[in-house]
């Protein structure tokens, strides 16, 4: 008897399940960021499901063309003078704080000083959530916001490379706010040119 109720049970638990998790979540996402190149905004046509070139994007919204200059050949230099130079972004958001702007200020400098020939890799990081396709592209975004920020400061654009971790690599393990602002990041790798 107490068998066939707990049969029962399970069987309305997994149906009442598999409908909620069917019909999804009526609501919708609020406050998101479309993904470069997609969307009614996109330039291009009114097609949005197909991708543009990441380079006719930039160039038509006024950025600064996508390196081709460093490649895989370039290494991580053994010195590494940005690691404290990370630069911290607001939820779900790709533009640079007002108090951020002192560190890419730094980094500037030095690489136009002292680090003259040398690439820097900007690697865009996001916090666990929202999808993994999103994450990606929110850290593209975020990582070419810094290049485009260094390029107007004089750094030469050739000269700055950009990757996206999305959520892969968190700074912070956690799920409170305080773990998320730390993963919501830039961080900066200086590069060694092939020899």
């Amino acid at each position: 008897m107490i068998n066939m109720k707990l049969q029962k049970l399970l069987y309305w638990v997994a149906l009442i399940a598999i409908t909620v998790s069917a019909a999804g979540c009526r609501k919708g996402l609020e406050k998101t960021t479309l993904l470069p190149g997609y969307g009614a905004g996109a330039p291009g046509g009114k097609d949005s499901s197909t991708p543009l070139d990441p380079n006719a994007i930039a160039i038509k919204e006024g950025g600064i063309p996508v390196s081709e200059r460093i490649g895989p050949d370039w290494k991580p230099s053994a010195e590494q003078p940005f690691t404290r130079e990370t630069v911290y972004f607001e939820f779900d958001k790709s533009s640079i704080k007002q108090g951020e702007t002192s560190k890419l200020d730094r980094i500037a400098s030095e690489m136009k000083q002292k680090y003259r020939g040398k690439g820097l890799r900007v690697e865009g990081h996001c916090d666990e959530r929202g999808t993994e396709e999103y994450n990606r592209s929110l850290g593209d975004k975020r990582a070419h916001s810094i290049r485009e920020y260094l390029a107007r400061a004089g750094v030469d654009p050739q000269m700055i490379d950009v990757v996206s971790f999305g959520e892969d690599r968190p700074a912070v393990s956690g799920h409170s706010e305080a773990a998320y602002a730390k993963n919501r990041r830039g961080e900066f790798v200086l590069l060694d040119p092939p020899r």
